[in-house]
């Protein structure tokens, strides 16, 4: 196994940003930190509230960046563990929880008590009055407790000259509370609570759903920690067990027949490691006493195995992968939602245009009243609800048309990602095959009949533990087409195992057979014939039987293929994406493969580490897509901006995944990625519709007197307009 990339990291390194509340926090922190001299270059992740800073030594040290974002009202530390990262994202839930109950508690009586205000159903003027001061009584909890975190976020993005969503909600709901008091204290029971109430408690709803949606990415990063079960130990002269944490470098530990390696270290005997978690080989390999096995892989021997411990808990190289993961998520490119870069304009406009209406209207003659309640229809129309709706609401659509054809979307919002995928790389094993090999061909002795040819083979692989012997163990005539004939069950006496090379089996019989590699049996004084399929097959598995007359038969097998691997991969070249295949497997096996699914040599990479695959699919042109089940296959998945798990994924992948295969294959792939296009092409009508009503009415507000609640219901129908829109998706005929 190769090692892992040394590559110095000591100018961009990684902390953790507290007190994030929204994207336009994001956005704040790294403006301001990206003005700083020194800076080459910044990217904060909201969804896991990392900071990368990429630039001078001296100017990325936390002493220095701590304090710039303090100023803004945030905080920033090194990079905190991902038990911690739970406790804070449990914390913030529960913190939104919390206020979005008391918003919907309390805005339910004042949307009530307006509802009864608009539609006369009160019988005087007075009750009105009485009505009205109970409406604003219950929508002040609302507006002083609830929406205090977008006062809080408001201020710190006006702080950072990164004025968003966070501002006019902010306003719109102050000027709305204050307008409308200003109004009970006149006499007018035309009170405006209701619109403050509404504002606040529709969007808790989405950042509470959004906050939650954050826990998946961490879920990934835990599905890499190994359980901390306690590990035999030698220590003073005998075995103990002792907790993982406290099993120190140079340790001498003991791996029991099936365990998983939860330490890096060397071996001090030969023995059979499936290390295809870290590496995706489709064959578990045999090490020599004094290799190197890492944490991750598995033992397969059948007796107790000795290894010396080189690297503890912290220190591994599935440590190193979990940090390298983090940052790869840290450093993608920040896919600001349309929402957002439409709002990041919309806002600054809002409030000069509103401060525009309020002096002019005072400067034509009209009352305070009066030019304040035209001030805030300018806000409550600016104010981008349906602008919030337009993205989300299409993605909703478009899971739930990707549900139907077999694919579980983990993160709606990655639709809009996939829609504009120029690269997709595929793992091989597990992924564009099945995981399981075949015989691929198969030649034999002159003269051998089939029946005792099947029999002496069964008898050569009984009891094995290779993974190839279960392939080798079905009916040869499975393999040449024709009908299973049933074999008498071998009567063995001894077998002689010679790891790695082959194994020696006496029947009870009195005869001998020898299975194994080439090279084992010309040591055996077996004379192999040279075949000439040798050269064709030369990446297939070659395995050879022979008894005491010499050479009976030699199979190839193979790792085959999925189903749908060559249309789904043909149609992903016909749509223009850029196809590649990027394996930890051997070249030959690599390039056979990708010759069967059409794809030419140079797209084929074979025996890459999971750091070399990652650095690999960061050079192909992105946005990028990545679909493979592994463990190996994790720091990609992170890497690329998107990443898709077949249906035999390992739970490491689903969950650093952003989309699963539900049915076997990977045409949901293709079918994944005509879903997103469709809905990317709604989400922007939505924001066409969107971003027109508001032009539209900021410009009649402007000129001319709308009530605030003619601008509250100007905002429902422009968020019926987007909604039905995206139904539309929701109800159009999938593609095939």
């Amino acid at each position: 196994m190769p090692e892992d990339d040394k590559t110095s990291s000591h100018n961009n390194p990684l902390y953790t940003l507290h007190g994030m509340w929204c994207t336009s926090c994001a956005l704040a922190v790294e403006g301001a930190l990206a003005r700083l001299p020194g800076v080459i270059d910044v990217s904060v992740h909201y969804p896991t509230a990392t900071v990368w800073v990429k630039g001078a030594r001296e100017a990325v040290d936390l002493t220095e960046l701590a304090p710039v974002v303090k100023r803004l009202g945030y905080r920033l530390t090194e990079l905190e563990a991902v038990d911690d990262a739970h406790d804070r994202l449990e914390q913030e839930s529960r913190y939104l929880t919390l206020r979005l109950l008391v918003g919907a508690v309390f805005g339910m009586w004042t949307m009530l008590a307006s509802l009864l205000i608009y539609v006369g159903a009160l019988p005087s003027a007075s009750i009105e009055q009485v009505v009205a001061w109970m409406s604003g009584a219950f929508a002040l909890p609302v507006v002083v407790y609830s929406g205090l975190p977008f006062y809080r976020a408001g201020w710190r993005t006006l702080l950072a000259k990164r004025p968003g969503m966070d501002v006019l909600v902010s306003l719109g709901a102050i000027g709305a509370m204050s307008v409308s008091i200003g109004l009970l204290w006149r006499g007018s029971s035309e009170v405006y609570f209701d619109t403050a109430v509404m504002l606040i408690v529709l969007l808790l709803v989405g950042r509470l759903v959004e906050t939650l949606c954050r826990h998946r990415g961490l879920k990934a990063l835990d599905a890499l920690a190994l359980p901390d079960a306690a590990i035999s130990a030698w220590q003073k002269g005998a075995w103990v067990l002792l907790p993982i944490n406290d099993v120190a470098a140079g340790t001498r530990v003991k791996l029991a027949p099936g365990e998983l390696v939860t330490l890096d270290g060397i071996l001090d005997a030969p023995g059979w490691i499936d290390t295809a978690s870290l590496t995706g080989e489709s064959l578990p390999r045999h090490f020599n006493a004094g290799q190197r096995v890492y944490a991750g892989c598995r033992y397969l021997g059948t007796t107790p195995l000795i290894m010396q411990v080189t690297a503890g808990v912290g220190k591994r190289r599935l440590d190193r992968l979990r940090h390298e993961m983090r940052r790869y998520q840290a450093q993608k490119g920040q896919l600001q939602k349309l929402a957002d870069r439409f709002a990041a304009w919309l806002s600054p406009l809002a409030l000069v245009l509103s401060l525009v209406t309020l002096l002019g209207a005072l400067l034509v003659g009209l009352g305070w009243e009066d030019a304040l309640v035209r001030a805030l229809s300018v806000l409550v129309v600016a104010c981008p609800c349906a602008v919030g709706l337009a993205v989300p609401l299409a993605s909703l659509a478009g899971s739930g048309q990707a549900m139907q054809q077999g694919i579980a979307l983990r993160d709606p919002a990655a639709l809009e990602i996939l829609a504009r995928i120029r690269s997709v790389a595929l793992d091989k094993t597990g992924t564009l095959t099945t995981g399981c090999h075949a015989v691929l061909h198969w030649q034999a002795r002159s003269g051998m009949d089939e029946h005792t040819l099947q029999h002496k083979l069964a008898s050569a692989v009984a009891g094995s533990e290779h993974p190839l012997a279960q392939p080798l163990a079905q009916p040869l005539a499975r393999w040449s087409g024709g009908q299973d004939q049933h074999s008498s069950q071998p009567s063995i006496e001894d077998v002689d195992e010679f790891p790695g090379e082959g194994r020696r089996v006496r029947l009870v019989n009195g005869e001998c057979l020898m299975i194994g590699s080439a090279g084992w049996l010309t040591r055996q004084q077996v004379d192999v014939p040279s075949q000439a399929e040798e050269a064709t097959l030369a990446f297939a598995s070659q395995v050879i039987l022979a008894d005491e007359s010499g050479w009976l038969a030699t199979f190839y097998l193979t790792d085959q293929p999925v189903d749908d691997a060559e249309l789904s991969v043909k149609r992903l070249l016909g749509s223009g994406y850029l196809v590649a295949m990027i394996s930890g497997d051997r070249q030959g096996a690599v390039s056979w493969l990708g010759e069967r699914v059409g794809l030419v040599r140079e797209a084929c990479y074979a025996q890459r580490s999971p750091e070399a695959k990652a650095r690999l699919l960061r050079g192909l042109p992105s946005p990028t897509l990545f679909v493979g089940d592994g463990l190996n296959d994790t720091l990609s998945l992170a890497a690329a901006d998107a990443g898709i798990a077949p249906l035999s994924a390992s739970e490491a992948a689903r969950e650093g995944a952003s989309a699963q295969l539900m049915t076997p294959g990977i045409g949901g792939v293709v079918k994944l990625l005509s879903i997103a296009k469709r809905t990317r092409r709604v989400m922007e009508q939505n924001l066409f519709f969107s971003a027109l009503y508001n032009t539209l009415a900021l410009g009649v507000v402007v000129v001319m007197a709308i009530p605030p609640l003619i601008a509250v219901l100007a905002m429902a129908i422009s968020s019926l307009s987007v909604t039905l829109n995206a139904a539309r998706l929701a109800w159009s005929e999938p593609d095939s």
